[in-house]
């Protein structure tokens, strides 16, 4: 037991200023090694000899050396010091190589695929005993971060829980997705001709109507939902195999090509602008704040931040650059 004390209370710092006198053997050096003034340190050292009851440094000439007693204190002082560093200290840094986990994401299916191929590679590389597991928009996302069954909701954040943290990732514009050959590829694409194809949509709660609704009842128009579909991925299947449009997100002009556009890519699907005013879109990710400060899910959310931005526009970011919502 390092203190024996009628004191009620004893403090953090007495076991470091301990440490300092007894590894200085002076109270000068002591005070200059914590950033304190002599006069401070003395009083501290009159404090700790009263309630250890033993001198623990005593003259010697010019010199302090310590007594029996700081010498058996001395390791056990040192310890205790180290122990308040770990305990106290900000989280050390992780080596994703040594990562043992899976990671539960929770996105939509366009939004799982493009970031499932960049996630794995990166695990391959920097972590290989990480996994993931990409969960549907079937929970919701406030409760399920916050009791922790998903680590990340990636999408379109249209939920503000006032402790959740909320990071943009991309913004996307909702482009026009056609088969080959399709009759919308062939001439220029006015709202009249994109209202009067069949569209698919694409919507969990089976809604029919969106934003493209709205910019067409602004100039007098409607278009025919055929069908509503829960999957983007199925929607752009079924927009390959039939003459009905899919709307998918892409890049904004100008910008590095977005893998959210891949799987339209790999179905031959053509991308047309849609000659509207439509809102952006904005995918970002959220977490709950126990989580900011964790090494590993820092590592998870940089590996997200390369898998869905372009390269050029991905740097590491630190826990000063995440911003709570508003």
């Amino acid at each position: 037991m390092l203190v024996s004390s009628p004191d009620p209370v004893i403090d953090a710092n007495l076991a470091i200023a301990l440490d300092a006198l007894l590894a200085e053997h002076s109270v000068t050096r002591a005070a200059a090694r914590l950033h304190t003034s002599p006069a401070a340190m003395s009083r501290t050292l009159a404090r700790l000899r009263r309630i250890l009851q033993d001198p623990l440094l005593v003259r010697a000439g010019q010199t302090m050396v310590p007594t029996p007693r700081a010498e058996a204190l001395r390791e056990e002082a040192a310890a205790v010091v180290r122990s308040l560093g770990a305990l106290l200290g900000p989280g050390a840094s992780v080596d994703p190589a040594g990562l043992r986990c899976t990671f539960t994401l929770q996105a939509a299916d366009l939004v799982g695929s493009a970031l499932a191929p960049g996630l794995l590679q990166q695990a391959r590389q920097e972590a290989p005993g990480v996994s993931f597991r990409i969960r549907a928009e079937e929970l919701e996302a406030g409760p399920a971060l916050r009791d922790g069954r998903i680590d990340l909701e990636i999408g379109s954040i249209d939920h503000v829980d006032p402790e959740t943290r909320v990071e943009e990732l991309v913004g996307l514009r909702m482009m026009a997705a056609v088969r080959p050959g399709h009759p919308l590829t062939e001439g220029p694409l006015t709202p009249a001709r994109l209202a009067a194809a069949e569209h698919v949509a694409v919507s969990r709660r089976g809604r029919f109507t969106g934003p493209l609704d709205t910019a067409l009842a602004e100039q007098d128009l409607h278009r025919r939902v055929g069908v509503v579909l829960p999957s983007h991925l199925a929607a752009m299947t079924l927009a390959a195999r039939s003459d009905v449009v899919c709307l998918v997100p892409a890049a904004l002009p100008g910008a590095a090509p977005s893998p959210l556009t891949h799987d339209a890519g790999a179905l031959g699907l053509h991308l047309l602008d849609i000659p509207l005013a439509l809102p952006p879109v904005t995918i970002g990710m959220a977490w709950h704040p126990r989580h900011t400060a964790d090494g590993a899910h820092h590592w998870l959310r940089n590996a997200v931040r390369r898998a869905l931005r372009p390269p050029a526009a991905v740097s590491e970011v630190t826990f000063a650059d995440v911003t709570a919502p508003g």
